[in-house]
């Protein structure tokens, strides 16, 4: 789509979807929970658990948006993003076809897109 576009992004097995994380729904339900206080602890008081992020889907997604926008500002410099994404956790086989099917179809529907004018 010109004003858009749809990807599937696989993650391999890591320390939060592997075997190891079985009893998890998702990434975001396998949080510690250890005490942060006795793990974070530096000279000067305690350390901030929730510094930057990396190793997660946004992390993928800004840098993804970094370097297209390198790119694309090249041909048109006021090249843009909006500000956020959608995601969306596919979760089994059918739900994977349903998704890809979807994103083959989706440029036949830009004539009746509404920012088609």
């Amino acid at each position: 789509m010109p004003n858009h576009f749809h990807g599937i992004i696989f993650i391999g097995n890591n320390a939060y979807n592997g075997n190891d994380a079985l009893q998890c729904r998702d990434a975001l339900q396998c949080v510690s929970t250890e005490n942060p206080v006795s793990k974070n602890k530096t000279n000067d008081g305690y350390k901030n658990q929730f510094g930057p992020q990396s190793k997660n889907l946004a992390s993928i997604i800004r840098g993804f948006k970094s370097a297209v926008t390198v790119q694309a500002r090249r041909i048109n410099p006021n090249f843009g993003w909006q500000p956020r994404f959608h995601d969306h956790i596919i979760r089994n086989p059918n739900a994977y076809e349903n998704i890809s099917q979807y994103i083959i179809d989706n440029p036949k529907k830009w004539k009746e897109d509404e920012f088609n004018k």
